[in-house]
């Protein structure tokens, strides 16, 4: 099936509602709304709070309730909330959400880079990927990926979503500003601090979770990081990554070998209660980058939860 007609029909009927999930999210920031619900042991993964459940509700429901199109596709969800029976358990193309990316730093009032996700993919590529940062600038913050374009910029209110994000200029790796070195690094439990300081070592600079300063989508749509270094890579936010890699000439692949990621092999994580690609990958838009990230992280520990002190 041609995904055409589907990215049209998000660009038409999804932007909105992502745009309303990030107002209700600000205005349930300001309240008590942690849960409890998930033992990974990390406290990133654990975070849960009801604004996570109240927006991916409100979103499902969008896509139940606009274009007819979105039903001939799968729902991957990283919450339970939303009728989700509406749409089929096998389908070519998948829709992911993830309704606070972030949700730690959301939750713990820490920083302003949370932000509400949506993207399409089939078994080995992303091909639309919409993120809005509420809390990003004075009107909040769009990243959006398309086959045609990709664009990162400030909202506007006064203009509908669709309009502003056709107004941003295209971001392409001519007028991107030369790759940071930066790289972000997650999923490695009590390792990730370890794990940046390895990175480090090696020539780039690892910056651990804890001192993100934003937003990992649009710090690599604009260039301010270099890319990612991820420990098993859930499918509800890591494939927005990838398709920004893809279309600034890079990519995403498994440190071990160095193959193109796919999502025909996952995993489901009973600990965190969430799909997962397995073992490690290297998501850069820089080739360099790729290769020295392979070359750090090729022998390091591929089960997640190994208890050991090491990578």
């Amino acid at each position: 099936m041609n995904p055409q007609p589907i990215i049209d029909a998000l660009s038409e009927s999804m932007l909105t509602p992502l745009r309303w999930a990030g107002s209700v999210a600000q205005r349930l920031r300001q309240f008590n709304i942690a849960l409890e619900g998930k033992s990974s042991g990390s406290a990133l993964t654990d975070a849960l709070t009801l604004a996570d459940l109240t927006l991916q509700e409100l979103l499902v429901a969008a896509l139940r309730d606009s274009s007819p199109i979105f039903r001939q596709c799968r729902i991957e969800a990283e919450e339970t909330t939303g009728d989700l029976v509406k749409f089929p358990k096998q389908a070519e193309w998948t829709l992911a959400l993830d309704p606070i990316d972030g949700t730690k730093q959301y939750r713990d009032k820490t920083g302003n880079g949370y932000c509400v996700m949506l993207h399409l993919r089939n078994a080995t590529n992303v091909v639309a990927s919409f993120v809005y940062v509420p809390e990003k600038g004075p009107q909040g913050w769009w990243v959006a990926c398309t086959p045609d374009r990709l664009v990162c910029g400030s909202d506007d209110l006064n203009q509908t979503a669709n309009q502003v994000i056709n107004s941003l200029p295209a971001i392409t790796p001519a007028n991107r500003p030369a790759t940071s070195r930066k790289i972000y690094l997650i999923g490695f439990q009590s390792r990730d601090v370890l794990a940046a300081q390895q990175v480090t070592a090696a020539g780039l600079e690892g910056v651990a979770p804890d001192d993100m300063p934003g937003s990992i989508y649009e710090l690599m749509a604009s260039g301010e990081f270099g890319g990612s270094l991820i420990h098993s890579p859930n499918l509800y936010d890591f494939p927005v990554s990838l398709q920004i890699a893809r279309h600034l000439g890079g990519d995403a692949v498994w440190v071990h070998n160095g193959e193109p990621v796919h999502f025909r092999e996952t995993w489901l994580d009973d600990r965190a209660d969430m799909l997962r690609l397995p073992g490690i990958v290297a998501c850069s838009p820089n080739r360099e980058i790729l290769a020295t990230l392979c070359h750090v992280a090729k022998n390091w520990n591929t089960d997640r939860y190994h208890t050991h002190a090491e990578l």
